[in-house]
């Protein structure tokens, strides 16, 4: 995963889960998983230690983990969601219909959302990127991965509740 180099807009609340998060993985969680480390170490062949590689795998994705919250929380901006004013912003719910279904997302971070059964595009996405800015009622249209061109009209632009 590429690192973020924009500012990312989060909630007080989702601020403060993903600090926690970071709190948690760096300090009692990076030593759990070093005890258990040095544990397997102690049994011995580490060529056919399952344990001592399963735990240097979850080291892995868990010091990669704590890359990604340190660069999104560098880069974040706190504060309330923009209210909406029927501009795309990044923190609006958008409706919008594409290909001629109607779709409703959060444009902002996956994280923001966490918990949430709303989908959510950032605004580098190429859906995003071609909607950042518009007004309601406004018709676009973004390349697809394949080559596509997808059609884009904008339906409703509303303030994130949370």
């Amino acid at each position: 995963m590429a690192a973020a180099t924009t500012q990312t807009w989060l909630t007080q609340e989702a601020f403060d889960r993903l600090k926690g998060e970071l709190d948690e993985l760096t300090g009692p969680r990076r030593k759990e998983i070093a005890a258990r480390i040095e544990a397997a170490r102690e049994e011995g062949d580490l060529k056919e230690n399952g344990g001592y590689h399963a735990a240097k795998d979850e080291q892995g994705k868990m010091e990669a983990r704590i890359r990604d919250l340190e660069e999104l929380l560098k880069h974040a901006v706190v504060g309330e969601a923009p209210q909406a004013s029927g501009v795309v912003e990044i923190g609006t719910i958008i409706t919008a219909e594409i290909w001629g279904d109607e779709e409703r997302f959060l444009l902002g971070n996956r994280e923001l959302a966490d918990g949430s059964d709303l989908d959510v595009y950032s605004a580098e996405s190429p859906l995003g990127a071609a909607i950042l800015g518009l007004k309601v009622g406004d018709t676009t249209s973004y390349a697809a991965p394949n080559g596509k061109q997808i059609e884009v009209k904008v339906l409703a632009v509303d303030t994130y509740a949370g």
